[in-house]
């Protein structure tokens, strides 16, 4: 009986990552818009297609750029750190998104800019030099995999064979559909 507990928490914590790694780096460049000024038309978070900031006015074009992956990174660290903080019994799988989140961001910066695609371009074209995005990617990409250090105990391996905390896992459970079904919604495309 552990192990279908097992395997909702550890879908539920990937659909959790992907989703809300999406999410916060396009609420970061949402945030960059609305601090410079800018006017977002929309945000596409449609969980079928990649996720985008579409802006109707951008008067500071690489502030809206870096904030995306600064805040896609910085965010789920801090929320983690908080639940830890609390000794929140679900708190590692905030690390384990914070971890995603880090090596997401990184990879997509620091890989992005051999191609220039996305944000990477938009960054390289305002004035970012390149050595600046692979060193974000440099930085983040292994604080992530740090951050994912000793965490697969909470997910049942190793050791633990399958036992995860089952009020843990249906609570993942229950924000990753929460967490779909808004995307879906209100996700644009």
């Amino acid at each position: 009986m552990k192990r279908p507990y097992q395997g909702i928490l550890i879908t539920s914590t990937l659909l959790l990552s992907w989703l809300g790694m999406q999410a916060i780096h396009e609420s970061g460049h949402a945030l960059g818009a609305w601090l410079t000024g800018g006017h977002v038309a929309r945000v596409v978070l449609n969980p079928l297609t990649f996720s985008r900031t579409d802006l109707a006015a951008n008067p500071h074009p690489l502030v809206v750029a870096w904030a995306g992956p600064i805040i896609g990174a910085l965010a789920p660290l801090i929320l983690w750190t908080a639940l830890a903080g609390f000794r929140n019994r679900g708190a590692f799988v905030a690390r384990f998104v914070a971890g995603f989140c880090l090596i997401a961001n990184g990879l997509y910066i620091g890989v992005g800019a051999f191609d220039r695609v996305g944000d990477c371009g938009d960054m390289l074209r305002h004035g970012s030099a390149m050595w600046q995005l692979w060193l974000f990617g440099a930085a983040t990409t292994p604080l992530g995999i740090a951050v994912w250090h000793r965490q697969g105990i909470h997910f049942g391996l190793g050791k633990a064979r399958g036992d995860v905390d089952r009020r843990v896992a249906v609570g993942a459970l229950t924000l990753s559909i929460t967490l779909l079904a808004a995307c879906f919604l209100v996700g644009g495309g």
